[in-house]
């Protein structure tokens, strides 16, 4: 594809268009042509730039996984079934307080804490809940405005538009927490695919990656869950492991909803997603899988370290006490490799489906390594 065809034009027709955006917010707050709504990305101005920000950064966009992987990360710790691992623990917050406050050990709270603290970064963005049961994101720059976020609504955020803000201002030392596609944004910009044009990238400091499977869409979640209980009720969402269910914690009660009721409003970017890791950041965050009863579970979380930056923040929390360590169970890492190559599969099925092709992956090529390696 020529630089002539690398702008929002191009953006719309091969994104937008074709519904696989994830609505990262990696094209919003870089011109004024885009912005973020409830959890879309809308066009507010037509654009004939010829190469713009908003495509090379989009994480939908044609890329090169392994000149990413190369140059990111260090070869001996690449995995193809979950991306660079330098380290895997099962973790939680020590702070009780921190925990009760976040959606499940606590982990990604106490990390932002301590990396404030220790002046590795100077702000975070993170997600908030805005009204009508929306998602936005923010940038704080207090380790107790962090621990007021840390609860997950599993719809989609814009989260990436908040860090190409708070770049472009005072902050010299940024962290962001965010999903697959979000931190797959990040690490293209990284690559400064547009060297002339500066977008503050080299601010980002630390990444921390959470694990999805999926979002789901804002209008037609929040219309379901009308339908329940008001909105403004709701204090909280989780997904418990083997039950098939997603249960929203409310002032009065818990409801738990179907697998069968909740897969009709994931997002269509989400299933064509091959990321189920968040495997271009720092470090990666997700809810432990562990062959306890669930109560005991939720209070832990599953940690990969792939960065030296990562690996030093970990290593630091453990000197500090910051964070509680447990033995791995043995096969837990190798359960985790296989759901997340089962995704990988899943989703380059999706993608044929879409294009009606092999030979067209629309954002990842079939050289790519891992690629290669799922299809023989």
């Amino acid at each position: 594809m020529s630089n002539k065809n690398k702008g929002q034009s191009a953006l719309n027709q091969q994104v937008r268009e074709t519904h696989i955006c994830t609505a990262c917010g990696a094209c919003v707050n870089l011109c004024p042509y885009q912005a973020f709504y409830h959890d879309e990305v809308v066009t507010l101005h037509d654009c004939d730039i010829d190469e713009g920000r908003c495509f090379a950064f989009c994480p939908r966009t044609p890329t090169d996984l392994d000149a990413m992987r190369a140059q990111l990360f260090e070869a001996q710790d690449l995995t193809p079934e979950i991306g660079p691992v330098k380290g895997y623990h099962i973790v939680r917050a020590a702070d009780e307080k921190v925990r009760r406050q976040a959606q499940h050990g606590g982990t990604v709270t106490a990390l932002l804490g301590l990396a404030m603290k220790e002046k590795i970064i100077d702000t975070a963005v993170v997600t908030e809940g805005a009204e009508g049961f929306t998602q936005k994101g923010v940038a704080v720059g207090k380790a107790a405005e962090i621990r007021k976020r840390g609860k997950s609504k599993f719809v989609a955020a814009g989260t990436i538009g908040a860090f190409n803000r708070a770049a472009q201002g005072e902050s010299q030392k940024i962290g962001v927490v965010g999903t697959p596609c979000q931190v797959l944004a990040l690490a293209k910009m990284r690559m400064k695919p547009i060297p002339e044009k500066d977008n503050h990238i080299d601010k980002l400091k630390l990444t921390i990656g959470l694990f999805c499977g999926w979002t789901l869409s804002w209008r037609d979640f929040s219309a379901l869950l009308k339908t329940r209980t008001p909105l403004e009720d709701v204090t909280g969402m989780d997904i418990p492991p083997g039950k098939g269910q997603v249960l929203i914690y409310t002032k009065r009660n818990t409801i738990a909803l179907s697998w069968e009721e909740i897969d009709p409003l994931v997002r269509e970017g989400c299933r064509v997603c091959l990321d189920t890791t968040a495997e271009f950041s720092d470090i990666s965050v997700g809810s432990a899988r562990l062959t306890e009863n669930w109560e005991s579970l939720r209070s832990w979380n599953q940690v990969i370290v792939r960065s030296k930056v990562g690996l030093d923040l970990v290593e630091l929390a453990r000197k500090k006490k910051i964070l509680e360590f447990r033995e791995v169970p043995d096969g837990v890492l190798e359960e985790l490799k296989k759901a997340a190559l089962n995704k990988k599969r899943m989703a380059l099925q999706k993608i044929v489906e879409k294009t009606g092709s092999p030979k067209n992956l629309i954002y990842v090529g079939r050289q790519d390594s891992v690629i290669r390696r799922i299809l023989g």
